[in-house]
C-alpha cells in the first residue's frame, strides 16, 4: 500500500510524500517516506564505504539512527522480504555491501532510508479516517523507477480523476 499525503498535510514528517507501508497489523504498521533525499550518501554512514555517493533518504522520524533498504534484487540480495510484487525489504546487509563496493548496483535497483515512519495500534487508520492519506498502490516504478523528487505528483496524476487536480494545489490554501 502507498500513502499519497494530502495537499494540505501539515506535519513537516510527511508534507507532499508518498509513503511505502511494509507491514500494516493490527498492532501498527511501518513504512518508508520514498521522496525526501537526505545530503548524506552512503559513504559517509558506513565504514569502509567512503567515496561511495549511493543516495540516503529519510524514512521517517522514527529510530532515524538506523539504515534500511528496500531492492528489486532478491537474485543478488539474499534474505529480504517481499513486501510487494518484485518489491524487497532489506536482506543481506554484507551481500549489499559486496555488491556496492564491486559497483555491481544502481539506483534504480536499491534504495537505502535512515529511520522510518511507524503508527501505533489503530493510528494509521485514524489519520486515514480523518483524509490525511490518500490510498494507492505501490510500483516498482514509482519506487525505483520514477525521481523521488516527482513521487508525489506522479503518485496523485496516476489516480486521475479529482486527484489528478491536486498537483498544483498550494501547500497553504491561505496563499492562494
Amino acid at each position: 500500500m502507498l500513502l499519497i499525503s494530502d495537499p494540505f498535510l501539515k506535519d513537516p514528517n510527511f508534507v507532499r510524500t508518498t509513503v511505502l507501508i511494509c507491514d500494516h497489523q493490527p498492532e501498527g504498521s511501518f513504512g518508508f517516506v520514498l521522496n525526501r533525499k537526505q545530503d548524506s550518501v552512503i559513504g559517509d554512514l558506513i565504514n569502509n564505504m567512503q567515496g561511495n555517493n549511493f543516495p540516503v533518504y529519510y524514512g521517517g522520524p522514527v529510530q532515524t539512527d538506523t539504515l534500511h533498504f528496500l531492492h528489486q534484487c532478491p537474485d543478488i540480495i539474499s534474505g529480504g522480504v517481499e513486501i510487494s510484487d518484485g518489491i524487497y525489504w532489506g536482506g543481506d546487509f554484507v551481500d549489499v555491501l559486496n555488491l556496492l563496493m564491486q559497483n555491481q548496483l544502481i539506483e534504480k535497483q536499491i534504495r537505502f532510508f535512515i529511520g522510518y515512519s511507524g503508527w501505533g495500534e489503530q493510528q494509521l487508520q485514524s489519520e486515514i479516517d480523518s483524509k490525511s492519506w490518500i490510498l494507492s498502490e505501490c510500483s516498482k516504478r514509482l519506487i525505483f523507477g520514477t525521481t523521488p523528487e516527482n513521487s508525489w505528483k506522479n503518485a496523485l496524476q496516476e489516480l486521475g480523476g479529482e486527484y489528478k487536480l491536486m498537483v498544483n494545489y498550494p501547500s497553504d490554501p491561505q496563499l492562494n
